[in-house]
């Protein structure tokens, strides 16, 4: 399965990974699937480490999973590493607390093992990447100028246009 978010600055196309991180998964796609990313922000952007959205109060301190109690736990598979740029993560506070935000490395971060969900790839779109990267932040890394995830098209195929 994939996912193309269109942003502000183009798009990034991303594969789930599905079979191995099944809740995750599930949790992401059904996000996607009511819209619940639909102008939200990229609130945090570090150049050399990554870019986090998925956080509707656009703050960092907001943003719920589709499971009852708004959060659920981990899905660390070791062979899914944050190994290369394009790696896209859930975003979390400490074990088990994962909600709506995500994170995509620019570059691979191995300290970032065993402690976040990676749940997906960029497969198409890392010139989009190139150009948030280049974005100026300010204080608490916050783009001085708005990233916007317009919409997201979930694909059946990850191949599929």
């Amino acid at each position: 399965m994939s996912v193309t978010l269109h942003t502000s600055l183009g798009d990034v196309k991303i594969e789930v990974f599905c079979e191995q991180v099944p809740k995750t998964a599930n949790n992401f796609l059904a996000l996607c699937a009511s819209n619940y990313y639909d102008g939200t922000i990229f609130h945090r952007n570090i150049k050399g480490f990554m870019i986090q959205g998925g956080d509707p109060t656009g703050t960092g301190k907001g943003g719920k999973s589709v499971y009852e109690s708004g959060k659920f736990e981990d899905e660390i598979v070791s062979s899914l590493k944050h190994s290369k740029r394009g790696i896209v993560s859930m975003a979390n506070s400490g074990p088990n607390t994962n909600g709506s935000q995500f994170f995509i490395t620019y570059k691979a971060h191995s300290h970032l093992n065993g402690q976040y969900t990676v749940f997906g790839h960029v497969i198409d779109g890392l010139d989009t990447l190139d150009r948030m990267e280049r974005v100026p932040t300010g204080q608490g890394d916050r783009p001085l100028e708005d990233i916007q995830l317009n919409s997201v098209t979930i694909h059946a195929n990850p191949l599929a246009g």
